[in-house]
């Protein structure tokens, strides 16, 4: 017996895939910075990857954190690029992914955070995108009216959010041409 939602939703079949930790690797095709007449609601940065067979997958990322800001946080996004090179792009395609860290990368090389405010981060953003040829993601999976991966940042308890995930930390990396590539790792007021 099919739900209300998966009878409004066009991808039935992939409902009960809803809030997997999955990792999508694809060639970007678009990007943008979320509009709203009220600037104050703008807090996301959307990628869509081709991820071969099927619709394309948006990837969306957090530019702003609206519940730090209401609840008197700072509500800028704290990120560190890792950067790295590689000679082959991974597979494409929709992955199952057991677990992604940042300790586990924090403790192998140095990783420093720095604080965007909204706009800032969505020109950095916009930079990467435009000039990356593969994107990897790593994120929780949904399903709308297109399929995304969201919470692609630390999940570790922060200032306004109290659920502490280990292991189920998101991130993107950007693939450019000759050979390097940049992890992006993204963070809240409060995380470790």
């Amino acid at each position: 017996m099919f739900s209300r939602r998966a009878k409004r939703s066009k991808y039935p079949q992939l409902l009960s895939r809803q809030g997997e930790f999955l990792r999508a690797a694809g060639e970007p095709i678009a990007f943008a910075a979320e509009t709203d007449r009220v600037p104050s609601n703008i807090d996301h940065f959307w990628i869509t990857l081709r991820i071969g067979g099927g619709d394309p997958l948006r990837v969306a990322l957090s530019t702003h954190s609206r519940q730090n800001a209401r609840a008197g946080f700072d509500p800028r996004v704290r990120v560190a690029v890792v950067a790295s090179a590689w000679s082959e792009l991974p597979p494409a395609g929709l992955h199952a992914c057991a677990r992604l860290d940042y300790h586990e990368i924090e403790s192998s090389q140095l990783v420093t955070y720095r604080a965007y405010e909204r706009p800032a981060l969505e020109t950095l953003l916009t930079d990467k995108a435009g000039r990356a040829i593969f994107v990897e993601a790593w994120g929780e999976f949904y399903v709308r009216n297109h399929i995304g991966l969201h919470q692609v940042h630390s999940r570790r308890a922060s200032c306004s959010v109290l659920q502490d995930y280990q292991g189920r930390d998101g991130a993107i990396r950007f693939y450019f041409q000759g050979g390097v590539a940049e992890m992006l790792l993204f963070k809240y007021c409060g995380q470790p």
